[in-house]
């Protein structure tokens, strides 16, 4: 996927640009081929990090997708090839680290595609032919194709391409197709491979959707269940009624339940947990008394200054080289002085404290306005909309729009068609150069809003704006004025000096290496009172943790620590001690891993068997008896929807379950149930009268399943095709 070539001969490069090539620069790369991007749809919320395997020749790959490891090096070439695409179509080397990490997605999701998703179509003899390719590229193009064709600076098809109405022109299309050489056959067959991953994808989601079926059984009880509801009484004792120190466990009984129920603990991807100690960047006393002195100094320097000199102090002071003006009513004041009302323009206020920044403002201007104002006007830009190019100088804009104001205002020449045939601001053309009612707080520039703020109906001038010249007519302006003040503003961040960076460093760096093993960590932690921090379910190809935003190397150090290991971080507003606290791999989780929450089910079953005992040994034929006997009460409960999963403010799909294959008046055995040990009985079973017809319940259900097959499946594929990413092993 190189440049492409313009579809006509071309001797002009750079100003007749490849229709192919703006084709790129429009679609870009990430955007990938039409079938890919649906397969990488359903995918992206699967993928996920596998378990991390280093040493040996698992550190020459980045992961693993049926059987198949995905060579670092082939990995690394493909990220390549594709920044070099991009840097091509930038005319820069810049690859900022969002788009290196797009890429990296883009090639992951190619082998995807080619290990996972393609095996498929081929076991099922999937195919797509040339003749559906000629149809859906060619003879017929679809929507998916003309986005391909569409010029980014217009938002419509290139006029190359286009028909009159600006949609795809097919029989230009198919001339350029059929005349199509060098890159821009290339282009053409990535068109055509889209479509046929397309239409792979797509008979692959009808061959399983044609798989789904309901029996018109399961929609009959779908229908009964969806209507049917019950009134219950029932007696149970749950199971946080009883200290849970009132049942011992012991290790045989932690570990039959694990034995017995290991399914239950299987990690589907591998994660990391940390604890760790923040020792965060803070300013000191000293710096904020150095910071709000040199503020001061800023304050007086910004008194006594033209416009131009505050800007460039603005620039060279204030934050990330800022320069703002705000225009503000007395609703909108944001300086706490309220002198401002009466004082002089040139003005200065601050600095203050104002949490995160030491602000000072000054007053550059004061005026009487309307609240709003409509004009309408004629451009004469100096650069093209479009191409971003010089169009014409200052001076011949401003010579050009002086002329075209002597002739509108000697009736020689008609506002209105001045504007459709002369105006450079493509965006107001059809509106007759008027964007409707604005007031001060529209986005226009502000000479632009003050020739019709400050103005009055009737006036005309030309008006100079960082777009070029503008002839003005103000249409009209409210009755209603008032003040506004211009403030410029410079903001000051109130941050630690590096002398105070250093000496947080040190605590942290003394910390850390005195506590280097898990024990000293915990005791440390303890003893000093520090607050302790953790983060969890930390994946492979993370780089942002809740409260740790800069956490690459944090995270590539978990995957290669061992469990207990303790290193320091230095980021940008802080510096963390951290302790590697556990280590979960991909598969069933070791006893040691879930041990207090097995405990926890194991104490659960061993107090659902004793209270099951209490009920029988009560032996009561009826609620009444047996509740008396246990000193726990009957309750009532009515309206109880057969489809809900609880009720009375508890979830027991047990209890529901129960329930419905009961018949009205009949009373349960003793069941463990999952918030308590009970017995219900069914007082009455109220079937509505729902009158639907199974075969449309069926179609509504197999719709439904249909409409969830396509995630569902890829979920199945992933896990048979047991991917491991370790993408980040290339950073």
């Amino acid at each position: 996927m190189g440049k492409e070539k313009n579809p006509q001969q071309v001797e002009k490069k750079k100003e007749n640009i490849s229709v192919l090539e703006m084709i790129r620069k429009r679609t870009g790369l990430l955007v990938g081929i039409v079938g890919l991007a649906l397969v990488i749809f359903i995918l992206e919320s699967l993928l996920s990090s596998g378990p991390s395997i280093f040493g040996g020749d698992d550190m020459m790959s980045v992961g693993k997708m049926n059987g198949v490891k995905i060579d670092r090096n082939d990995f690394a070439y493909r990220i390549e090839q594709q920044m070099n695409q991009i840097r091509q179509q930038r005319q820069n080397n810049d690859i900022d680290d969002q788009t290196r990490a797009q890429i990296v997605e883009f090639v992951w999701n190619q082998y995807i595609n080619d290990l996972v998703i393609k095996p498929e179509f081929a076991k099922l003899g999937i195919s797509v032919s040339e003749d559906e390719i000629y149809d859906r590229v060619v003879a017929n193009p679809g929507q998916s194709i003309a986005q391909r064709l569409i010029d980014q600076k217009t938002g419509k098809i290139y006029e190359q391409l286009a028909n009159a109405n600006g949609d795809l022109d097919p029989l230009k299309w198919k001339q350029f197709v059929q005349n199509a050489s060098g890159d821009q056959e290339g282009f053409i067959k990535d068109l055509e491979e889209g479509i046929r991953n397309s239409r792979q994808l797509e008979k692959y989601s009808a061959l399983i959707r044609k798989g789904i079926y309901v029996t018109d059984a399961e929609a009959k009880e779908a229908i009964k269940v969806a209507s049917t509801k019950f009134d219950v009484n029932y007696v149970m004792k749950r199971y946080d009624a009883v200290s849970d120190s009132a049942y011992q466990v012991a290790d045989s009984d932690i570990e039959k339940y694990y034995k017995e129920n290991s399914h239950e603990f299987r990690s589907y991807e591998a994660s990391r947990k940390i604890e760790y100690v923040a020792f965060n960047v803070m300013p000191s006393p000293e710096d904020l008394i150095a910071i709000e002195k040199n503020a001061q100094e800023i304050a007086s320097n910004f008194k006594g200054k033209t416009l131009a000199e505050d800007s460039a102090i603005m620039m060279s002071e204030s934050e990330n080289g800022n320069v703002s003006f705000k225009n503000l009513t007395k609703e909108t004041m944001i300086i706490r002085d309220t002198t401002i009302y009466t004082d002089p323009v040139g003005t200065v206020y601050g600095p203050y404290n104002e949490g995160a920044y030491f602000k000072i403002y000054k007053l550059v201007g004061k005026s009487v306005i309307a609240d709003s104002a409509r004009v309408r006007h004629i451009l004469i830009g100096t650069v093209d909309m479009a191409t971003q190019q010089v169009k014409r100088t200052p001076e011949q804009a401003k010579k050009q729009a002086d002329s075209l104001l002597t002739l509108i205002k000697e009736k020689k020449a008609v506002f209105d068609t001045l504007v459709k045939t002369v105006s450079d601001d493509g965006g107001s053309i059809d509106k007759g150069g008027d964007y409707g009612w604005f007031g001060e707080d529209k986005g226009f520039v502000e000479p632009f809003k003050n020739a019709g703020l400050l103005g009055k109906k009737g006036d005309i001038s030309v008006v100079e704006t960082q777009f070029g010249y503008h002839i003005i007519e103000v249409l009209e302006v409210s009755p209603t004025k008032h003040e506004s003040f211009k403030v410029a503003e410079i903001f000051k961040l109130i941050s630690p000096s590096e002398e105070t960076n250093d000496k947080i460093f040190a605590t942290a760096n003394e910390f850390g290496g005195k506590n280097n093993t898990a024990a000293l960590f915990d005791k440390a932690v303890e003893e000093q009172k520090l607050t302790k921090r953790v983060a969890d379910n930390i994946k492979e190809g993370d780089r942002q943790l809740p409260g740790i935003e800069q956490a690459k190397e944090l995270v590539k150090w978990v995957y290669t620590a061992n469990k207990g290991d303790v290193q320091i971080f230095s980021l940008t507003d802080k510096h963390i001690v951290a302790k590697l606290s556990n280590i979960v791999s991909k598969g069933i989780l070791p006893l040691e891993d879930v041990k207090d929450e097995i405990t926890d089910k194991a104490r659960q079953k061993k107090k659902a068997e004793a209270f099951a005992a209490e009920f029988k040994s009560a032996g009561a034929n009826d609620l009444n008896a047996l509740a008396s006997k246990l000193n726990i009460d009957v309750r009532k409960s009515e309206q109880i929807p057969a489809s809900s999963h609880g009720f009375d403010g508890f979830h027991d799909d047990v209890m529901m379950g129960v329930l419905s294959a009961m018949k009205q008046g009949q009373t349960s055995k003793v069941v463990e149930g999952e918030v308590g040990v009970f017995v219900v009985q069914l007082s009455n079973l109220i079937a509505g009268d729902n009158k639907v017809e199974p075969k449309f319940k069926r179609m509504e259900m197999e719709q439904e399943i249909g409409g969830r097959s396509d995630y569902e499946v890829m979920v199945v594929l992933k896990e048979m095709a047991e991917i491991e990413d370790h993408k980040s092993r290339l950073d």
